[in-house]
């Protein structure tokens, strides 16, 4: 993983900055040829979409949501009120009036959202399925990187195709800048993830991938080792997706897995030195069983096993019916 420097990150968001701006119009007097500005038509979106909900918005409401000044947020309203578009009950304090859309104000918010719609359309429509799912996943990395708690919520998933490439290649390189874990690891993860793959048995094994608006946001394995025993492999969250209880739902899910599934006895190999992991195994049951150095990532390491013991009886069928 490439070093970028504070310097270079900062003229790539400008450059982009620059070019999504002329991209959109956000400058143009007429956004989309309407005779609004892109802030007069953020404002109105906003009013439109909380306009039938039990609480209406307020001038100070918006100015929060959007972090506009209040001034400004004053001006647009203003020349809202002037065309009809919406009114405002009465009281002492301006910022505190609900605001709520005529029947002139809710056919500009269409009419303005409808050319919004056609307008990205019009952006998006040469591309194709993959180029589609690229720009979705590049923008929603954008926002969770620059503001995570602008996307609440995350979703899990059996794996599917392409996935296994995805994880080695992520672990690989987000373990060489935390650790400095090198070839080792990533031929390590590799040979997992192509193993389970090839000789993946449905019903006795699973990966679980966790996604944020779409994007790989973290996975976990369970792996059938025979004679009653699983393997939890390979877990990670993404950082921009830490501190959602990922980690902790991964886990539970494969416990959740390996106890319908019928195993006795779960195991798995971490490292001392991945503490977030370890205080998830041990609050989940797991215990650490036995301990050794090695040096398979280029350098010596703390290895760990840890075992947790499920209390079932009997094996479940091989396959899955």
């Amino acid at each position: 993983m490439k070093d970028v420097s504070a310097d270079d990150v900062i003229a790539t968001v400008r450059r982009f900055n620059r070019f999504y701006t002329g991209l959109v119009g956000a400058l143009d007097d007429q956004f989309l040829g309407c005779d609004v500005t892109l802030p007069d038509a953020r404002l109105l979106f906003e009013i439109a979409t909380h306009d039938r909900a039990e609480k209406p918005l307020t001038a100070s409401a918006v100015q929060a949501t959007l972090g506009m000044d209040a001034g400004y947020v004053s001006r647009i309203l203003s020349r809202f009120e002037q065309r009809g578009w919406i009114t405002r009950a009465r009281g002492a304090d301006a910022r505190a009036r609900p605001i709520r859309l005529t029947e002139a104000g809710r056919s500009a918010f269409e009419d303005l959202d409808g050319r919004q719609r056609a307008a990205v359309a019009s952006l998006v429509g040469e591309l194709d399925s993959v180029q589609r799912a690229d720009l979705a996943q590049a923008m929603a990395r954008v926002r969770l990187l620059l503001r995570p708690e602008s996307v609440p919520g995350f979703a899990v998933r059996p794996f599917r195709t392409g996935d296994m490439g995805l994880i080695a290649a992520r672990q690989s390189m987000l373990y060489a800048r935390s650790h400095g874990w090198g070839r080792g690891l990533e031929i390590t993860e590799g040979e997992i993830t192509t193993d389970f793959l090839r000789n993946f048995k449905p019903g006795r094994e699973q990966c679980w991938i966790a996604e944020i608006d779409g994007l790989l946001a973290g996975s976990v394995f369970l792996t059938d080792e025979g004679d009653g025993t699983a393997r939890l492999r390979l877990l990670y969250v993404e950082p921009f997706a830490r501190r959602r209880g990922i980690g902790e739902t991964l886990v539970e899910t494969c416990i959740g897995f390996a106890r319908d599934t019928g195993y006795s006895r779960l195991t798995l190999w971490t490292h001392t030195v991945l503490e977030s992991a370890r205080r998830i195994y041990a609050r989940h049951g797991f215990t650490c069983v036995e301990t050794a150095t090695h040096t398979g990532f280029g350098m010596p390491v703390e290895g760990e096993t840890w075992r947790l013991h499920l209390g079932v009886t009997g094996q479940a069928p091989s396959q899955a019916t």
